[in-house]
């Protein structure tokens, strides 16, 4: 059975790369019949947090990629935390040891640093020259049993080459004299990421490595480990990284990396997997929009391109906008409401709800952009600056529209967009003229819908009273852009401007 696994280190929230490489491993073990490990690396104890783990499941749940196996559902595995398996790590420390592939090495980490220079001002090497190699079995034992600290380093051999057989790369040769002898298990008793990562992947059956490039220079040493213990390597799968704009692998400083900042973008999982399944990879008909279930029956490792794709947000954007647009109304409602209500925004009608979303959602790109249209919702609402001059260039079509709608037989879209029409004609100027200062009387922008839309929704009640309370402030000239809701009785457009600041 095909068995693939993720295994992040918890240190900060959740990152783009592990949803990118989540994906993968989850789709290959999900069209493979499989399973779909995830597994946690917190040995180094320092940098763990448990919050951070929290967030990990969290991100995966709203991306839809749970895994079968984890620390939180238990399995046949368990346990998933690489903290809570350190005797099983130490066990096979010994056995290398005893089996004279593995070494005890003494040196204080100010001993560590000397050699490192040593060899950096030489040229050579990577930061150990395998002295303590020379040490006798006598002599590694009675300063193990004196309590001296140590680590435990892997013998590598010092002649010829390592060869990973990589399912997307061929054979990737590194000569040995560039492979270290890497440290198993660090003085405190904790493995390092290289025995855990064998160790674990042997125990638990994983059978495809599916992994970031990043991962390939220190590739040899895991395939030596195999070999080691004479054990089956799995399928090696290094995939492309995913890079910013400048062409560098996504920083966490650099860039927008966190998993969560997307979420409370109001980015759709669907789009987001979708935008990340093709970072690297194409549908065999070259379509860009699919669902997971779809990449899941077309996936083959062949299609994934090694040139590394460019995590463009913008793209992103682009490609939920989309997904926007295709969401039955009555589920978009569903995501859009925690973003509307988050910013303080209410509604008693769901049919006005609805018709106000079919109306904004041409234009969002997030389910947060429909909260950024809180006219529709509140009568306290400020004014632009831009919205303020457009009010005063057009105060003469404000006060003739006034009292055109409040004469206006009825209210539907139909006959508004007639009177707009009609209006704008009849003035000789471009439709700009008189709809920029309307949309800044009811808006308090000079960016919204349509404003036959924008009217034919807010009602005739809405409208004369946002007409009035621009109206008043006008005459009263003050430049205040505090908001004033509309008075109670918004047919009495003369009476309602008294005080009504911009």
């Amino acid at each position: 059975m095909t068995v693939t696994r993720i295994a992040p280190s918890p240190t900060g929230d959740p990152h783009v790369g592990t949803a990118y490489m989540s994906l993968f491993d989850y789709v290959f073990a999900k069209q493979q019949g499989g399973t779909f490990i995830l597994r946690i690396e917190d040995t180094d104890q320092k940098r763990y947090r448990p919050e951070a783990e929290a967030r990990l499941y969290e991100a995966l749940r709203w991306l839809g990629l749970e895994p079968d196996e984890s620390p939180e559902k238990g399995g046949p595995n368990a346990p998933y935390r690489q903290s809570e398996r350190r005797a099983l790590y130490a066990r096979y420390a010994e056995q290398l040891l005893a089996e004279g592939k593995a070494y005890r090495a003494f040196e204080t980490p100010e001993e560590l640093e000397a050699i490192r220079l040593e060899l950096q001002a030489k040229g050579l090497g990577h930061g150990y020259d395998g002295r303590a190699r020379a040490l006798s079995k006598e002599e590694s034992d009675r300063r193990a049993a004196a309590g001296e600290p140590f680590a435990v380093r892997l013998v590598t051999p010092d002649e010829g080459e390592t060869v990973v057989r990589d399912l997307l790369r061929g054979e990737v040769r590194i000569p040995n004299r560039e492979v270290p002898d890497a440290v198993l298990l660090k003085s405190d008793g904790l493995p390092t990421y290289h025995l855990a990562v064998v160790v674990d992947d042997h125990l638990m059956g994983v059978t495809h490595a599916v992994r970031g490039e990043e991962w390939l220079p220190t590739a040899p040493i895991h395939v030596l480990l195999y070999r080691a213990f004479g054990w089956p390597e799995p399928v090696w799968v290094h995939m492309p990284v995913l890079k910013n704009a400048a062409g560098k692998k996504l920083s966490k400083r650099k860039d927008d990396t966190n998993l969560e900042s997307y979420r409370r973008q109001g980015i759709l999982p669907e789009a987001f997997l979708n935008y990340l399944a093709t970072m690297g990879w194409s549908m065999p008909d070259g379509r860009e929009f699919f669902t997971l279930e779809e990449m899941i029956a077309h996936f083959s490792f062949e299609r994934v391109s090694l040139g590394g794709s460019i995590f463009d947000p913008k793209r992103l954007r682009f490609y939920n906008a989309r997904y926007l647009r295709e969401l039955p109304l009555e589920e978009l409602a569903r995501r859009v409401k925690p973003f509307l209500q988050e910013a303080g925004l209410s509604w008693n009608d769901e049919d006005y709800l609805l018709d106000v979303l079919e109306v904004l959602r041409p234009r969002a790109e997030t389910l947060r952009d429909f909260a950024e249209h809180p006219y529709f919702f509140t009568e306290d609402f400020a004014y632009t600056d831009e919205a303020k001059k457009k009010l005063k260039s057009g105060q003469a079509y404000l006060e003739d529209l006034e009292r055109a709608f409040a004469r206006l037989d009825s209210f539907d879209e139909d006959s508004v967009d007639d009177l707009l029409h009609d209006y704008v004609q009849s003035q000789s100027v471009g439709m700009g003229k008189v709809l920029q200062p309307l949309r800044a009387a009811l808006t308090g922008t000079t960016h919204s819908p349509g404003m036959t839309e924008v009217v034919s929704l807010l009602g005739r009640e809405r409208v004369l009273g946002r007409l009035g309370r621009a109206l008043t402030a006008l005459t009263q000239g003050l430049p205040d852009d505090r908001p004033v809701k509309p008075p109670k009785d918004a047919h009495s457009a003369d009476e309602s401007r008294e005080g009504a600041p911009l």
